[in-house]
């Protein structure tokens, strides 16, 4: 009796259905002892394969069946969102943009608490709490976070395998490493023993970071055979020697 009441189970799905409309009836499933699931096409062009399931059931001793559940249900075939991903996962390099804030959590294993002086015991000299901060902001620090070694292990790794590290056909191609590179300039603290800067201009990597195994066709040791201009005589000449001066 429930599987006959087609009907029934299309009334229930137009209700639900509102502007989606139904389609042609598509079957029925037995869920279980009068039980039954009614398979409707869905006509809507943004929902393609996917199709209305109304599930009627049938008391014991009762003959006419009640709706159970309207449900959208997709097919094999049809088109679905992707997985829902969290923002934290969902956010790649390079996304941010400006006017964009990008939180840092708290426990971040990337960064460890920085040295800036303000934690010092209360009953410090002012006049030498105020020279510590001094000599703290002339080091470079003062900053309430630093990276932590997990953080430059990290940035290492990333960047020797990016566009700045030593196996690019960039890097493969050149006639020498950056570290022989006069416009190479190194960086401060751990990461300077393997990475700098490039400061050539007519270089790729101007104003990136890179290794010092990387290297371009920029190398500073690449000297053309004609002077591009000619300068000017020194104002003082600092580097020929009297040699009067030695006699």
């Amino acid at each position: 009796m429930t599987a006959a009441a087609v009907d029934l189970a299309r009334q229930a799905a137009e209700e639900a259905a509102a502007d989606f409309g139904v389609g042609e009836h598509l079957g029925v499933v037995v869920e279980g002892d009068r039980v039954v699931t009614h398979l409707f096409a869905c006509p809507h062009p943004a929902y393609v394969d996917w199709r209305w399931a109304v599930t009627l059931v049938r008391a014991s001793r009762a003959r006419i069946p009640t709706v159970n559940e309207v449900v959208l249900l997709p097919s094999a075939d049809a088109l679905l969102a992707r997985p829902w991903v969290p923002w934290t996962d969902r956010i790649q390099a390079g996304d941010l943009a400006p006017g964009v804030l990008l939180p840092t959590p708290d426990n971040d294993p990337r960064l460890e608490p920085g040295f800036t002086g303000a934690d010092q015991a209360p009953d410090t000299d002012p006049a030498e709490a105020a020279m510590t901060r001094v000599v703290v902001a002339e080091l470079g620090l003062g900053r309430e976070r630093v990276l932590s070694r997990e953080g430059r292990e990290l940035a290492a790794d990333r960047w020797l395998h990016g566009n700045g590290g030593p196996e690019v056909p960039l890097a493969r191609q050149a006639p020498a490493p950056c570290r022989t590179c006069g416009y190479f300039v190194r960086l401060q603290g751990g990461l300077g023993t393997t990475f700098g800067a490039c400061t050539n201009e007519f270089s790729p990597s101007d104003g990136h970071v890179v290794s010092i195994d990387h290297g371009c066709g920029g190398h500073s040791d690449v000297a053309a055979e004609e002077r591009g201009i000619e300068l000017d005589d020194p104002v003082h000449d600092t580097i020929s020697t009297d040699d009067a001066l030695f006699d």
